[in-house]
């Protein structure tokens, strides 16, 4: 049973989630999978209108390009962004959340879609199911304190930020973006141009929720936001210790053990097993 399958017959979000952790990451349909996420934490939702939703942005994307084509304009990267420009920021009005950024909102899809604002990451996701539905070639960039969109066709590239309406972003822009988030001395690397796996991109989203939870000292939620993005990704040891450390702040002493016992096993740096050790022995003698 393929992803759209599974949400129109209502099954549990987080069930679907958890058949995420098995899929090829082609086979995951990046914004139903968003979707769930964001049912995930409320309680008796139906999907159902946010499904039509994705199938309107769709429809509308094609049927603007379409316009677009038989006006005379070429099939090309500027006439596909200005499909999904006058689309997503024209019909539909999605703008970056510059006023209450850091608002959890702005990462649950489903506020996203009823508030028609959010993250970078939660529009590119709207932006990137829109295009994908026309068989166009985009993907997301995860790109340090931001996350952008990539299109491509006949070997030309744009790169664009839902965020701030779609705007094309040059190489001095994002040059710009990365030395705000990592320093003065930051310099752009190939790695930034590369696409996001989805598995990525929702593991991305899902850290958004993670930090903002931490900040607001939601231990409890952090933890079972880390125990979500371990069903989209098993693979990913890292949030072996998260999990870790979250259940040592939660005084779960035994559990952030085991977490941080399998952290070390498989963490293939020394320098970043330290810490963990460090709190492991700390835990060994709370409970000894």
């Amino acid at each position: 049973m393929n992803a759209k399958n599974i949400l129109n017959n209502d099954t549990d979000p987080v069930s679907y989630l958890e058949t995420i952790g098995s899929m090829d990451d082609e086979q995951i349909d990046l914004a139903q999978a968003a979707l769930s996420l964001a049912a995930a934490d409320m309680d008796g939702i139906s999907l159902q209108r946010y499904l039509h939703h994705l199938d309107t942005l769709a429809e509308s994307v094609k049927q603007a390009f379409a316009h677009r084509l038989k006006k005379g304009d070429e099939d090309n990267l500027h006439t596909r962004l200005a499909a999904l420009e006058e689309v997503l920021v024209e019909e539909f009005k999605y703008i970056g959340d510059q006023d209450t950024y850091d608002d959890l909102q702005n990462a649950n899809l489903i506020r996203v879609i009823d508030l028609a604002k959010g993250l970078p990451i939660t529009l590119c996701i709207l932006y990137i199911h829109a295009a994908r539905a026309q068989g166009w070639d985009i993907a997301g960039l995860n790109i340090p304190g931001h996350f952008l969109c990539r299109m491509d066709v006949d070997g030309q590239r744009l790169i664009f930020d839902p965020f701030d309406e779609a705007k094309v972003v040059e190489a001095q822009d994002l040059r710009r973006i990365v030395k705000k988030a990592l320093g003065e001395q930051a310099e752009l690397s190939t790695a930034y141009y590369e696409a996001a796996s989805n598995r990525d991109v929702l593991i991305r989203l899902q850290n958004n929720i993670k930090y903002r939870q931490i900040a607001a000292e939601d231990y409890d939620g952090a933890l079972k936001t880390v125990q979500v993005m371990m069903k989209i990704d098993p693979q990913e040891y890292r949030l072996k210790l998260d999990a870790g450390v979250l259940y040592a702040r939660l005084d779960q002493p035994q559990a952030a053990i085991e977490c941080l016992s399998v952290y070390i096993e498989k963490a293939p740096d020394s320098r970043d097993r330290m810490e963990a050790e460090m709190l492991l022995v700390e835990l060994q003698a709370q409970i000894n």
